[in-house]
């Protein structure tokens, strides 16, 4: 069996505790070692195998998999965050059904979650937003035509942009086809490890602020009013609103 696990935003106590369960017993592990933080594998067992797949080519991978496959043994492949969210992980799944292997994924916490911990923020406010868009900017990898950062920047909804700092002025440039100038930002790097930098500011100040503080990778630029402090009261706990589960206290 290979299992594919989220291994969260970088703080190895973020684990899910089935993620850390498979990652310890596991036989064969093969992880994300540009992205993922070793401190998750500290508790494997001495006699694991570990491949980190940064060099590695999917054919490579795919071979230690069918490999430990063979032998009886169980591979944990580890990834960043959330393995769904720019994981790369279909292509490994589906070449794993043609071989006939079985395969589970276990779900983590991704960055964007993380980072919107750390801001202490959240991404869906009464009357401010209540869509959350995630995307990148094209850079060697292209995207789609129909989702261009300034196509999406039109909604004007929480945005969370991945892959993408290392672009910061050209990425300000086109939301702010759509977002006013004066839209809050922040930059969150490594969110949750222990060098984690925290840059706010608006898309008139962020891509100087970013230069500044020496961010180019491994970041997440998130846009919108959901970083401001203007929003309106939830319904869930207001005592005039009525649900399936309380009455309304209508004065």
């Amino acid at each position: 069996m290979i299992y594919f696990v989220g291994a969260g935003a970088g703080d190895p106590e973020l684990l899910t505790i089935k993620g850390k369960r498979l990652i310890d017993h596991a036989d064969v592990i093969i992880y994300a070692g540009s992205l993922v933080n070793p401190a998750v594998l500290q508790d494997r067992k001495p006699d694991s195998i570990v491949y980190d797949s940064a060099g590695m080519t999917l054919e490579e991978v795919l071979s230690v998999m069918q490999t430990a496959e063979q032998e009886g043994k169980t591979t944990v492949r580890v990834h960043t965050g959330d393995a769904s969210i720019y994981g790369a992980i279909r292509e490994q799944l589906d070449a794993l059904d043609r071989m006939g292997i079985a395969h589970e994924v276990v779900p983590g916490v991704s960055s964007f979650l993380a980072a919107a911990a750390v801001l202490q923020k959240e991404y869906t406010l009464p009357d401010v937003s209540q869509t959350v868009i995630l995307t990148r900017m094209e850079g060697r990898t292209p995207v789609p035509e129909t989702e261009q950062v300034e196509s999406l920047a039109q909604h004007r909804a929480t945005m969370v942009i991945f892959l993408s700092v290392g672009q910061i002025a050209e990425l300000v440039r086109r939301l702010s086809i759509a977002y006013p100038m004066h839209t809050p930002v922040a930059v969150v790097y490594k969110a949750s490890w222990p060098d984690q930098k925290i840059v706010t500011g608006t898309l008139e100040t962020i891509a100087q602020q970013v230069e500044k503080a020496g961010i180019h990778k491994t970041a997440l630029v998130l846009v919108g009013e959901f970083l401001g402090d203007t929003y309106t009261l939830s319904k869930l706990y207001d005592k005039t609103f009525t649900h399936g589960y309380r009455k309304g206290i209508v004065k």
